[in-house]
């Protein structure tokens, strides 16, 4: 029996399970079972075509790269064209975008990298249509923009379900706990919280349907049999994302009104044919990069206020150090620091100091650099 027919019978198994207290144990078993098989699947198919992945090949830029996620047809490259600088195809048929645009929006100093890529259809992450290889140019994404239309607003669940089968989950963290595999001892759980979502044998169960047997391991935090999969699998990625809701100008405040209370996420509604809340959505990306600015000040010179460096909350004078130059740590000697991540104006900093926004830096370099 091969894999996908395993997968087919553990979710004939699932469909025939009642689902309550007492089978929450079976259930989570099967679903890592089938997350196993998936993953098995997945490798099999890389090697057997030679490459590391089978996504568009597209070279990053800017500070931030986002895509654009949506089923054909729901304005992707209009909105593209309203956001950035690019010039995608745009027609009033489905399947126009038949390979990756690119754009770069420039909002508040930043640059940010947008990419249109084909719509993708229900079963994409699958193999349908080009799914696959749309879909994992999002695992590297800063952030997903899930594209609706106004009169398909459903079809959110379908976009969260493919990217989620295909190892993306949207505007979650991994999960805090820590597996040390050992040679011997079986598994030891140490629990910082107390679980009630998965019970301790549960957990060791899971662990040994993917062949661990002797390990370590640490919990610290309420975790689900998914989640525990998932950090097993190693092949997950975690990824922000924003719903757009397109073309609100076809439709009156009512209708809105009445549609938004159907929606499980919080939207951001739009018309890219018409220009509506385009500059409110720029000011959405922006934040939701969770961007700072920091100004360089050269040592005895002026602070630059015009062009400041774009970081990211929790980036650290090291992370500016490769932002500026790949030798910059080599030559670093100290930082200068005024504004809210200092007590005082001027503050003599390390690599490790954490930068706050609208930060002014000095960078000291070692003598003779």
């Amino acid at each position: 029996m091969g894999i996908p027919e395993k997968i087919k019978a553990i979710q004939d198994e699932m469909a025939k399970t009642q689902i309550n207290k007492a089978t929450n144990h079976h259930i989570g078993l099967l679903k890592a079972k089938i997350a196993k098989l998936k993953r098995e699947q997945e490798d099999k198919e890389i090697q057997k075509s030679g490459v590391k992945t089978d996504g568009f090949d597209v070279r990053r830029a800017g500070d931030a790269t986002v895509v654009f996620i949506g089923l054909p047809s729901v304005g992707k490259s209009t909105l593209l064209n309203k956001l950035t600088d690019a010039k995608s195809t745009v027609g009033a048929y489905q399947f126009t975008t038949l390979t990756v645009v690119p754009g770069m929006m420039e909002y508040r100093g930043a640059k940010i990298q947008v990419l249109d890529l084909p719509g993708i259809i229900k079963g994409a992450s699958s193999g349908k249509g080009l799914g696959k290889r749309i879909l994992s140019v999002a695992r590297t994404a800063d952030l997903v923009l899930l594209m609706l239309d106004v009169f398909q607003p459903f079809h959110e669940d379908v976009l969260v379900n493919e990217l989620g089968n295909i190892g993306i989950r949207l505007n979650k963290l991994p999960p805090n706990i820590t597996i040390e595999k050992s040679p011997m001892g079986g598994i030891a759980v140490a629990q910082q919280v107390k679980l009630t979502k998965i019970s301790e044998q549960h957990l060791k169960d899971i662990l040994h349907i993917y062949g661990i047997i002797s390990a370590r391991v640490v919990i610290r935090e309420d975790i689900t049999s998914e989640q525990l999969a998932d950090h097993i699998a190693g092949n997950i990625s975690y990824s922000k994302s924003l719903t757009i809701l397109n073309k609100i100008d076809l439709v009156d405040r009512e209708f809105l009104e009445d549609l938004k209370t159907k929606i499980k996420s919080e939207v951001i509604e739009v018309s890219a044919n018409s220009e509506i809340n385009i500059e409110l959505l720029k000011e959405k990306i922006y934040d939701k990069l969770n961007f700072i600015r920091i100004y360089m000040r050269p040592k005895g010179g002026e602070t630059d206020f015009k062009e400041p460096l774009i970081a990211r909350e929790g980036d650290t004078v090291e992370d500016i150090c490769n932002k500026l130059h790949r030798n910059m740590k080599k030559q670093f000697r100290y930082g200068l620091i005024w504004g809210k991540s200092v007590k005082f104006g001027g503050q003599r900093v390390g690599l490790d100091h954490i930068v706050q926004d609208e930060d002014v830096l000095t960078i000291i370099k070692t003598r003779g650099a």
